[in-house]
This record gives C-alpha cells, sequence and structure tokens, in this order.
C-alpha cells in the first residue's frame, strides 16, 4: 500500500497512468516522452516508480520498452482504500 501510494503522489506519474488508462492501458516510452513537458531520464524515473509499485508492467520489444497497466494490483489497492 506504501509504495503505491507513494508512486501515485506525484502529477507526472498520474499523468502518465491517466494517458494509458485512455489508450487501452499502455504507453511506449517515446509516447511518454511526448506526452509530458520532461527530460527522457526524468520520464525513465517515473516510469521506474511506477514499475517498482507494480501498477504498470514493463515489456521490451526489440529495442523499445512498452508498458502496460497491472489492473489486478490496481483493483486490490482500490480495494484496500476503500476499506480503511
Amino acid at each position: 500500500m506504501e509504495k503505491i501510494s507513494k508512486a501515485l503522489s506525484d502529477v507526472n506519474r498520474l499523468k502518465i497512468l491517466q494517458y494509458m488508462q485512455k489508450n487501452q492501458g499502455k504507453v511506449e516510452c517515446t509516447k511518454a516522452c511526448n506526452l509530458l513537458d520532461l527530460s527522457q531520464p526524468s520520464i525513465s524515473h517515473h516510469i521506474k516508480r511506477l514499475v517498482e509499485a507494480e501498477l504498470i508492467n514493463q515489456h521490451k520489444i526489440g529495442r523499445n520498452y512498452h508498458y502496460s497497466l497491472n489492473h489486478e494490483v490496481w483493483d486490490n489497492y482500490m480495494l484496500r482504500l476503500k476499506q480503511l
């Protein structure tokens, strides 16, 4: 719970998740860079935090990384919040 809450505490990470939600739960790293007015290393940092919190899954396809929402972790997190 704590790791997920910390990951969600940054507005840029929320923007990445919102974009993914609108885009069938997926995003490519290059698309994330275009989404936010941040450098590629900053985007990588934010995505790394979301991966560490298990909110998104990372898939390497060729030389590029693709990310998808981890619906199971998200649903469990929301359920736990409701139980508070």
